[in-house]
């Protein structure tokens, strides 16, 4: 992702301007802990190990592009903020589905393959198959139905936090087009 104030993508391909907006380890990883309902600032710095000044031009940039919202409120002492998912940070869901699955297939902790997270519908409690699909009910699983199994952080199964309104399309405008990057 670029840092902000510099220029986003203005390219006719889609995934050119995708890759501009979340192509960047820890936009992704601040938007897999939203969807699991993460908000606070002090939660995502703890959860993901990251500098606060990252952090902080992170959830900036998410807020600008309408990924997040930013909501203050009375925290100890002082004022602070809440991120919460857009309905437009909480479409990169399926992307987070392949992700997972791509993880598991290619990748292994200390040399062994690790077990993997579960997406599981909350109606019936079987897993989801391909990230949206549940075989035991026959439908198509909608984000509220849906909770993660990490077997590896704790025994807690996250539900998928709702979307505030607010954000939508990420435009591109009044920013020059970069002839430098792939379209």
């Amino acid at each position: 992702m670029p840092l902000p104030g510099s220029p986003i993508s203005e390219a006719h391909c889609p995934i050119t301007r995708a890759v501009d907006v979340l192509a960047d380890k820890w936009t992704l990883l601040i938007l897999k802990n939203a969807n699991v309902g993460m908000t606070r600032f002090d939660q995502f710095s703890v959860d993901l190990g990251i500098a606060d000044n990252i952090l902080s031009a992170r959830l900036s940039r998410l807020v600008e592009l309408g990924l997040m919202t930013r909501a203050p409120y009375q925290g100890v002492g002082r004022t602070r903020h809440e991120y919460k998912l857009t309905e437009a940070g909480a479409d990169v869901l399926p992307l987070l589905h392949r992700l997972a699955d791509w993880g598991h297939k290619h990748t292994t902790v200390h040399g062994a393959e690790a077990e993997p997270i579960r997406f599981v519908h909350t109606v019936c409690g079987n897993p989801i198959q391909d990230g949206e699909y549940c075989p035991s009910c026959d439908v198509t699983v909608p984000r509220e139905h849906e909770a993660w199994v990490r077997p590896w952080r704790d025994p807690v199964v996250a539900t998928l936090a709702d979307p505030v309104a607010g954000g939508g399309t990420v435009e591109f405008r009044d920013r020059p087009v970069s002839k430098t990057r792939a379209g």
